[in-house]
């Protein structure tokens, strides 16, 4: 079985490359100029670099190297999609047919248009999933009651954010939003909630109720900790299971110095935020 990689932004990419190599896979991997790394070239094989819009090179790319499943994974940045990158003559025509043009759309139709070639989207978390958050207080410190009911409240509010596909983040204090994530990703929706009300900020990012681990998911890291400091967050709850944490150890080394509390939590579980 051949896998391929549709590389975006970040770390995310070359760890799901070092994960396939440790379980002896390589892949053939698609960069988006727009996005990913170029040091990508220093660790994968196979390397086409495509514009984002052009679907049908990226396909065409696959089926060269027998990829029968491929996994995405990294940010491409939602407003590179209006940017005004020209896409090719097949992302065009799904373009044309979706009928709306949010997260789930704009990927749920790549991945079909890649299931027609015999290509099959896979979970993106496959060679790293021993990265995903467990359940529980992460870090030497726990909530203390005021952050405590800021992730109760938090987590009905992002979850319903998440639903509705417009953002995974809200920051709150005393159990009020300060700010909700859109387009601009959670690292810049923490600086934000920073600048409108700079400290005892809880942080809430979700995965969506029915999330699809194919793409899109939540993930925290070194930087998610160093915009919290400097906005004078003390809290982070990210749903356990189903949120990647890079750089685990650094990350939690970190929050412990700046006395920020992270949980693993289970939403679904009433009685409890997380065990």
């Amino acid at each position: 079985m051949n896998f391929g990689l549709i590389a975006g932004n970040g770390q995310f990419p070359f760890l799901v490359i070092e994960g396939a190599r440790r379980q002896g896979e390589s892949l053939a991997v698609v960069a988006i100029k727009e996005e990913t790394d170029r040091r990508i070239e220093e660790l994968a094989d196979n390397v086409l670099w495509v514009g984002i819009g052009q679907l049908g090179r990226m396909i065409a790319f696959f089926k060269k190297h027998g990829v029968s499943k491929a996994i995405m994974a990294g940010q491409v940045k939602h407003v590179q999609i209006f940017s005004g990158a020209l896409p090719d003559v097949r992302m065009l025509k799904m373009l044309w047919n979706l009928p709306r043009r949010n997260t789930d759309a704009l990927i749920g139709g790549v991945a079909d248009e890649m299931a027609k070639e015999g290509i099959e989207l896979i979970d993106s978390t496959h060679f790293i999933r021993d990265q995903l958050a467990s359940a529980g207080v992460l870090t030497r410190r726990s909530p203390n009651d005021a952050e405590l009911g800021n992730i109760e409240y938090g987590l009905h509010i992002a979850s319903e954010i998440a639903r509705l596909d417009l953002g995974q983040t809200i920051v709150l204090r005393a159990k009020a939003c300060v700010a909700i994530e859109a387009m601009e990703g959670t690292d810049a929706t923490i600086r934000r909630a920073g600048e409108l009300a700079h400290g005892k900020l809880t942080v809430v990012k979700v995965a969506k109720p029915d999330q699809d681990m194919r793409f899109d998911v939540p993930v925290v890291g070194v930087p998610t900790i160093e915009a919290m400091a400097a906005a004078g967050a003390t809290c982070l709850s990210i749903t356990a299971g189903r949120t990647l944490i890079f750089d685990r150890d650094e990350m939690l080394k970190l929050a412990d110095r700046n006395k920020i509390s992270v949980v693993g939590s289970v939403p679904e579980t009433k009685s409890q935020l997380f065990t």
